[in-house]
């Protein structure tokens, strides 16, 4: 690394697309950076390069804790089970987290208030107020820094557009939910089955037309940027021909 890391790593995520202002939803392998990168560099170096007029989001998923045996959510103390990179930014001074039990989101910056409010109204896990639902009316895009379309959180909201059978418990559970401020809320959320099924949301990729994906290379890391207006159109496309097309049976 250079003297200036922070502004390298903007320099290279500019190259790879990332615009000023944009909205960025960002899935990422901190370990697939290589050099034993610090996640408050790679975090500052997003930050840098959407600049202050940008609004950074991350995934910060919780399911693995929070489940019916466990019912209780905290913005503030529940971890995310979806990546180091995520845990240390919604930690971050400035960074509000989603009141959601399974599948909450953190973001900073203008958009954030209307990105993130109103996901405890939604009764299952990525429904319309969550910010994956959001995010292509933000004109956002998705960036995958050391992973593929596997791990692609926003599929869940196409997914809950047509309500294929696999996809959710038929039981909801009833989760208590404490925001940054302590206050408490009730949510009942059917949550997400996936039995006897392989999640394939890299299918979506060769779906894309071309000017919705560039390709990159961050340090030692592969990278795809992505709008998410066309990754919506073309998956919710797949998903009204054919409602198993981003699964597999086991």
């Amino acid at each position: 690394m250079n003297i200036n890391p922070h502004l390298e790593l903007s320099n290279l995520l500019k190259d790879l697309g990332v615009k000023p202002g944009d909205t960025l939803m960002v899935h990422a392998s901190l370990r697939s950076l290589g050099e034993a990168m610090p996640a408050d560099i790679v975090i500052a170096g997003l930050r840098r390069a959407l600049g202050p007029g940008g609004t950074l989001a991350m995934p910060t998923l919780s399911y693995e804790a929070v489940d019916a045996d466990n019912p209780m959510f905290d913005t503030e103390d529940t971890p995310s089970c979806v990546g180091s990179l995520s845990e240390v930014f919604r930690r971050q001074q400035g960074v509000v987290r989603s009141l959601h039990p399974t599948h909450s989101a953190a973001a900073i910056g203008p958009n954030t208030p209307d990105l993130l409010v109103g996901h405890e109204n939604d009764h299952t896990p990525c429904g319309e107020h969550s910010p994956f639902a959001r995010l292509p009316k933000f004109d956002g895009r998705i960036l995958f820094l050391g992973c593929d379309m596997s791990v692609n959180t926003s599929m869940h909201a196409l997914e809950e557009q047509v309500m294929p059978p696999y996809l959710l418990q038929d039981e909801p559970v009833d989760f208590i939910l404490t925001d940054a401020r302590g206050r408490q809320v009730t949510s009942s959320v059917r949550c997400h089955n996936f039995e006897g099924y392989r999640q394939r949301y890299d299918r979506l990729e060769p779906l894309l037309p071309p000017e919705a994906i560039k390709r990159g290379q961050l340090l030692a890391a592969d990278c795809m940027l992505v709008d998410a207006q066309a990754a919506w159109d073309a998956g919710l496309k797949a998903l009204e021909q054919d409602p198993m097309y981003f699964v597999e049976k086991l």
